[in-house]
C-alpha cells in the first residue's frame, strides 16, 4: 500500500473514538493531538470557542479523516 504512512487507527485506545464520527472504521489516530490546534481560527477545522475563549475542537474531524492528511501536512509546511 503506497499511502500506509498516512493512516493509523488504535481501536485499543481507551479514548477511541475521541470524536463522534459516522464511520469509526476510517478513524485516523495518526494526529491524535491535532498539529493545527495552535493555528487558532486559521486551522481550517470545524471548531468553536467556549464562553471562556477556549478553543473547542470536539466536533472537528479534520485530523481524524485519512483524506485530510495532505491538507494537514500542507498547512504545517506553510505555517498557516
Amino acid at each position: 500500500m503506497e499511502n500506509n504512512h498516512k493512516f493509523f487507527s488504535n481501536h485499543g485506545c481507551k479514548y477511541f473514538p475521541c470524536h463522534r464520527m459516522p464511520n469509526n472504521i476510517d478513524f485516523n489516530c495518526l494526529f491524535c493531538y491535532c498539529p493545527l490546534y495552535s493555528f487558532g481560527d486559521k486551522c481550517g477545522g470545524n471548531f468553536k470557542y467556549s464562553k471562556r475563549g477556549i478553543k473547542d475542537c470536539f466536533d472537528c474531524h479534520l485530523p481524524h479523516k485519512p483524506e485530510y492528511y495532505d491538507t494537514i501536512i500542507s498547512k504545517l509546511k506553510q505555517g498557516v
